[in-house]
């Protein structure tokens, strides 16, 4: 592929646009529960400013977390061009600057915060501390917390339990066991994709000394590990049959057929570059599960 140093293009790549689904999903699961919920219990109005402000609060900080990924990764030697098995990298590739991409991860990280301020006139002061932990966390995952097995963990709290229920209590001011377990499956879904990108790099990053936890558990439970993180978020889901929305249970179980297809597409490729063919399509698949549920839930 042929990229212009510092052009749009290089830039484009390097935020990684298909991994903004996994920023969408959870703002959206969480604005369609504070939907209905604030028609049916509360009558309150719902706040669309707040709303697009979480959405775009989701997207830089998923933009941010890429950045960092890849001036961090590529500075610590894991992105080495020629063991690579993953997408191109920017800095790895030379389409970025290293002083440029340092300029970018500061410009994403204050856009960030300027979108999210408001959030705290809107709701309360707590919410510069959710943000800063956001900001916080997204340095530590890159530089030290996924090189000790901690991924997964983040991407529980930082992709499901933080923004779906978050989003939720920016317009109801509170939380419910219901949005508790939403946020759970939601981060579960979306750790799918972290296990297929590390079920992938499994031996480049036990050279590196990367302890994922793929590394750690070994390949043969990794693989089980991704087929059970999506039949365990559709089960959690049976917490909206217990809120009468029947639907939102219902329909995430067309997301787990496509799942399981993409579990035995892993097991059958194994191993090598061909597996970033199951990371294209476990990005589509945490999609499809993220309109499925918020569908469902509007339905309700």
């Amino acid at each position: 592929m042929e990229v212009k140093k510092d052009s749009l293009k290089a830039w484009v790549l390097a935020a990684r646009p298909k991994t903004l689904t996994g920023a969408a999903v959870p703002v959206m699961i969480g604005l369609a529960l504070a939907w209905v919920d604030a028609k049916a219990y509360v009558d309150a109005p719902f706040n669309w400013l707040a709303a697009v402000l979480c959405l775009l609060f989701a997207f830089i900080m998923q933009i941010d977390a890429n950045f960092i990924n890849d001036f961090v990764d590529y500075a610590k030697g894991a992105d080495d061009r020629e063991t690579r098995l993953g997408p191109e990298r920017a800095c790895a590739q030379g389409w970025v600057s290293i002083e440029r991409m340092k300029h970018a991860i500061a410009l994403t990280t204050c856009l960030a915060c300027i979108v999210g301020l408001p959030l705290a006139c809107i709701v309360s002061l707590d919410m510069v501390l959710i943000g800063l932990l956001c900001v916080v966390f997204c340095f530590l995952y890159t530089t030290h917390l996924s090189y000790m097995g901690l991924g997964d963990v983040l991407v529980l709290v930082f992709f499901g339990l933080v923004p779906v229920s978050f989003t939720y209590y920016v317009q109801l001011r509170t939380f419910t066991p219901e949005v508790i377990m939403a946020s759970l499956a939601c981060g579960l879904v979306i750790d799918a994709l972290l296990l297929v990108n590390n079920f992938r790099d499994r031996d480049t990053d036990r050279i590196s000394g990367k302890k994922t936890l793929v590394v750690r558990m070994g390949a043969k439970a990794a693989l089980g590990c991704y087929l059970c993180v999506g039949i365990v978020a559709c089960l959690m889901g049976l917490v909206f049959v217990m809120n009468g929305r029947l639907w939102a249970f219902a329909l995430p179980f067309a997301y787990l057929v496509l799942h399981v297809f993409t579990f035995l597409n892993m097991r059958r490729i194994w191993q090598g570059r061909a597996l970033n063919r199951c990371l294209g399509e476990t990005a589509r698949n945490i999609l499809i599960y993220g309109l499925l549920v918020t569908i469902g839930i509007l339905l309700s």
